[in-house]
């Protein structure tokens, strides 16, 4: 994953575009009926039911939009939450808050939906030592948002980006040449450009699970669109030499299952691409 200097230089671009989209010049609505000098307090009220994200966010948005808002959190990130629960206050300038209201909205809805939507993952996966992971299937522009909140419900990281790890796929393979030439290349370029990456390859099926660990130097075989049995097999040849992960069309009703032939990790993309947002509101309080 990127480091934290990273993260937060995303987190920033995130922000200032969002408020940039959102207010342009200016929130008229807020603007014509509403003092300056206007004060006031709303509560982040849950309609819902699930794992709460995006709370730090929230406080990110906020101070960015007015440093002199009081915030005040009453349930933290990775928190169960339920219809009813008040997530946070925030105190100060009516216009400010109106302001970031809708940002903050946006982010938490979608965030502690994938939240949610990991936990139960990470919950099926209990008594197993397997892992659930993320994928790059993320809404173009806040991917760290959306790898934040499967970290919040309890789920892994994978790469962050095409820059932080070498992920050699069915396409890599066969625009290559085939397997061994594609990591052969790949450790050229590695050694030439004094990059530290670890390399990653995908197998379609056993007979390409072979001719990967005929290499050295491999950090883990995705094993993908393989059935129980084929994976079962997989593993077992795999042993030691290196990590397995499995994915393909993985859900709730089969990751289980892949779990117990042994994988080390299940990458799942419905954890980001196939969420519904959470229902909450920011409510004024009199």
């Amino acid at each position: 994953m990127i480091t934290q200097e990273q993260f937060d230089y995303e987190l920033k671009h995130i922000i200032s575009n969002a408020i940039r989209e959102d207010v342009g010049d200016g929130d008229h609505s807020s603007l014509a009926c509403i003092p300056e000098n206007a004060k006031g307090k709303a509560k982040l009220l849950v309609k819902d039911k699930g794992v709460i994200g995006g709370v730090n966010f929230a406080k990110k948005v906020f101070a960015y939009v007015d440093k002199n808002l009081k915030i005040d959190v009453r349930i933290e990130d990775g928190s169960e939450v339920t219809f009813g629960d008040i997530v946070m206050f925030v105190e100060g300038s009516s216009q400010s808050i109106l302001k970031a209201e809708r940002t903050v909205l946006n982010a938490m809805q979608r965030m502690s939906a994938i939240a949610t939507k990991t936990k139960v993952f990470v919950d099926l996966l209990k008594g197993t030592n397997t892992k659930i992971l993320d994928t790059r299937k993320t809404t173009p522009g806040i991917r760290v948002l959306e790898k934040w909140a499967v970290k919040l419900g309890g789920g892994e990281n994978h790469r962050f980006a095409l820059y932080d790890m070498i992920m050699l796929k069915d396409n890599h393979i066969d625009f290559a040449g085939g397997i061994t030439k594609a990591i052969e290349m790949t450790k050229e370029y590695l050694n030439e450009t004094g990059k530290n990456l670890d390399i990653m390859v995908e197998a379609r099926n056993l007979f390409e699970v072979e001719e990967i660990l005929k290499n050295d130097g491999i950090y883990r075989i995705l094993l993908d669109n393989f059935d129980y049995e084929d994976t079962r097999k997989a593993v077992k040849m795999i042993g030691n030499k290196c990590l397995t992960e499995s994915s393909g069309n993985i859900n709730e009703a089969t990751v289980r299952h892949y779990a117990e032939c042994g994988v080390n990790y299940i990458s799942c993309g419905a954890l980001t691409h196939s969420v519904h947002n959470m229902d909450l509101s920011l409510k004024a309080v009199n």
